[in-house]
């Protein structure tokens, strides 16, 4: 039952990657804007640059690590189904 519920927070695809990299800019950017509100100024502006930059930052990782799952998931089942060896005639 466990193992069910936790393969809900597993990302399977690049769709529901960008799905939460989406989810995440939308949090960024009222986080942001509440920055830019309460520190008017160059601190406002840097904070809010910060903001939208984690969402860079944890996109990318985001999507290399997606990649390489998928590598080592390919790489795995060559292991376990290699081609038959062709005979020299």
């Amino acid at each position: 039952m466990l193992r069910k519920v936790g393969r809900l927070f597993v990302i399977k695809s690049n769709w529901e990657a960008y799905m939460i990299i989406y989810a995440l800019a939308l949090g960024a950017i009222e986080r942001g804007s509440v920055y830019l509100d309460r520190y008017p100024g160059f601190g406002g502006k840097l904070l809010f640059l910060a903001c939208t930059g984690a969402v860079f930052m944890a996109g990318a990782k985001i999507l290399d690590c997606l990649k390489y799952e998928k590598a080592a998931l390919l790489a795995k089942a060559e292991v376990v189904a290699p081609e038959p060896e062709r005979r020299a005639a």
